[in-house]
């Protein structure tokens, strides 16, 4: 699955993509772009059509969904990890997931890059990995939104809140090689080429413009996959470099790039 993701761009950047873009507030996200966690449930810039006036527009978001139906964060807060990830074979095929439910409130979560780990026979930890597309510095993973009414227990107001998660496929060539461990092994984002992610975005979308999006796999050669320095410690590299530069691992095996179809 895919817990940590890159983002280093002005936001303003955003309209070069997307010229209509309408926002709906004054961004002042606070966080280190460069290394954005799914578990601090964090806010991030998010694409969504506007159910009011249907264009697309931008907005803070939590990762990690709170689906409409809770009335209770607290009790909901270990059930939420389970939500920063959404498989893209559930959102069609599994009609009782929530991601079903919510198929139509699609998003997109725009990033440089995400992180991965890799298990190599001989070491003791796992290497992480920067990957982000060949050609295309800043790109976007498709997402679902949910917006949840909740009473502040302090205020006693009504408080909406934003949330998303992030879809995932199964992973290509050069992706199995470095997700290769754990319990979601062999997993990726859903990393889509502009004009699919201009797609998703779409009012409406068909059965198989659902199916064409969510079983399309980007290339391994598209990925640029560098070994990074430990990106989950407080340790500051001792290059002082960047977490998304590449940081040598002596006697890492190289990644083998297949041909594929």
């Amino acid at each position: 699955m895919c817990y940590d993701i890159s983002f280093t761009v002005e936001i303003k950047e955003l309209s070069d993509y997307f010229p209509d873009l309408i926002y709906d507030e004054q961004l002042e996200i606070n966080f280190d772009g460069t290394h954005i966690i799914g578990h601090l449930y964090d806010n991030h810039p998010i694409i969504y059509r506007n159910r009011e006036d249907n264009k697309l527009h931008l907005r803070s978001m939590e990762w990690g969904c709170i689906p409409f139906y809770v009335k209770d964060i607290d009790k909901f807060a270990r059930q939420r990890a389970t939500m920063l990830n959404a498989r893209s074979e559930r959102i069609l095929d599994d009609t009782k997931s929530y991601w079903h439910k919510i198929r139509n409130r699609r998003c997109l979560i725009p990033v440089n890059g995400f992180y991965e780990h890799r298990k190599v026979a001989g070491f003791k930890n796992k290497v992480p990995y920067f990957i982000r597309l060949e050609k295309q510095p800043m790109f976007f993973i498709p997402g679902l939104y949910s917006v949840a009414e909740i009473v502040d227990k302090e205020t006693g107001e009504m408080v909406s809140h934003w949330t998303y998660t992030l879809i995932t496929r199964d992973a290509n060539s050069i992706m199995r090689q470095i997700h290769n461990d754990g319990e979601n092994k062999y997993r990726m984002p859903l990393i889509l080429p502009f004009e699919l992610s201009e797609k998703w975005m779409q009012e409406e979308l068909s059965h198989e413009d659902y199916k064409a999006i969510l079983d399309f796999e980007m290339p391994s050669r598209e990925l640029n996959c560098i070994p990074v320095y430990t990106i989950r410690s407080p340790k500051l590299r001792p290059d002082d470099k960047a977490k998304n530069q590449f940081y040598e691992w002596p006697g890492l095996p190289e990644l083998e790039y297949e041909e594929e179809q």
